[in-house]
């Protein structure tokens, strides 16, 4: 039987010749046999109705998750935490984390909807670009590499009269906005070349009006009909678990509204691209994160001569069947699905169109069945 981590007794080394002066490495190293071997599995929690209800912990996470770390703290199983959700900078969203969890959580372990918009860096790097979105929007896509970012909020300030019903907002007189021209040119004049929707964007009836004007001029609002500039969506979530008993509408909801709207007054329908789950990528990256992280947590082990083998099992514990789940199943092999009753999902059995590999009540069942199946293998 091979447990989920073998310790194997401690040999003592040789003692060294006291006449010896020369210095080897290897006998600075511990033997490979005396390390204790990295898991052949890794975990992806999703966030919202799983671990958090709100900023609130959720299903026993915080006392789950501390099983997945060794007595100093140091991380023994390597896990991610794979979201739609964001608006915050990784580094950012790793530290609400481990306060509200009260374990250690690196930037690397956060995989929200937004990250792959870091790949994008190369092709918009010194073009302006608008981010949208509640939280820090533009803060999140500067901080993966862009040089010459807006968040909408001040964007929308720089045209006078571009929101006809910005009179009526009372609430958005507490919020600053200030028309950014420290850029590297008016944004009233320059071409808008890629748009961001980073998160739930919070003014709908604003944020369509001026996203319209700028896909359907080029990224010039207020100029003659043109081509219609790119625009990437952090995911496509129709629907999530917050605090209210009911589903609120999502991302994917206002790209709905945003593409329904535009398709109506413009010659082109509106080409979009949507990351996060269930797209198949999001979960191949989520594995290459997992290797980064296994990798970091056991570097003795492989200094050693350790192989790094690819995983035996990945699980993905989520409460949306049709985000989570599916995207699991989507993904295959070494995917595993477990769905909680914690968010989305409250039935007494499993999903119709998309049934998980296992259903539980809460995120602390689903670890306590992880590592029992994986010491009896």
């Amino acid at each position: 039987m091979r447990h989920l981590l073998q310790f194997l007794s401690k040999k003592t080394a040789a003692a060294a010749s006291t006449t010896s002066t020369s210095y080897s490495p290897r006998l600075c190293r511990r033997p490979l046999h005396s390390l204790p071997q990295p898991p052949s599995f890794g975990i992806a929690f999703d966030i919202d109705g799983v671990i958090l209800l709100g900023h609130s912990p959720i299903g026993g996470s915080p006392q789950a998750l501390k099983r997945l770390y060794h007595d100093s703290g140091s991380l023994k199983i390597p896990y991610v935490f794979l979201t739609n959700g964001g608006g915050v900078p990784e580094s950012k969203r790793a530290l609400e984390l481990t306060k509200q969890l009260g374990v250690n959580i690196s930037p690397l372990q956060v995989i929200q909807g937004h990250t792959p918009f870091k790949e994008l860096v190369k092709r918009f790097e010194n073009e302006l670009v608008v981010a949208v979105g509640k939280g820090e929007p533009a803060e999140v896509i500067s901080e993966y590499g862009f040089k010459n970012v807006i968040s909408i909020d001040d964007y929308a300030s720089c045209f006078e009269n571009i929101d006809p019903l910005a009179q009526y907002k009372n609430w958005r007189k507490v919020q600053a906005t200030n028309c950014d021209m420290s850029l590297r040119s008016d944004p009233v004049s320059q071409r808008v070349q890629a748009v961001f929707i980073v998160s739930d964007p919070i003014d709908w009836s604003r944020d369509i009006q001026v996203l319209c004007d700028i896909l359907r001029t080029g990224g010039l609002p207020g100029r003659a009909i043109s081509y219609q500039p790119p625009i990437f969506f952090a995911n496509d979530d129709l629907a999530y678990q917050a605090l209210f008993p009911a589903e609120r509408l999502g991302m994917g909801a206002f790209r709905i509204a945003l593409e329904s709207i535009f398709n109506s007054i413009h010659p082109n329908a509106m080409e979009y691209t949507s990351y996060g789950k269930p797209n198949p990528v999001v979960f191949k990256n989520a594995e290459s994160v997992l290797m980064q992280i296994l990798s970091s947590s056991y570097h003795n082990h492989l200094m050693n001569g350790g192989l790094k083998k690819p995983f035996k099992m990945l699980y993905m514990v989520g409460d949306n069947p049709a985000v989570d789940i599916k995207g699991a199943q989507q993904a295959g092999h070494p995917w595993y699905s477990i769905l909680t009753r914690t968010g989305v999902f409250k039935e007494k059995g499993n999903h119709a169109d998309y049934p998980a590999d296992l259903v539980v009540d809460t995120v602390e069942e689903a670890i306590d069945y992880i590592l029992m199946k994986e010491q009896s293998s």
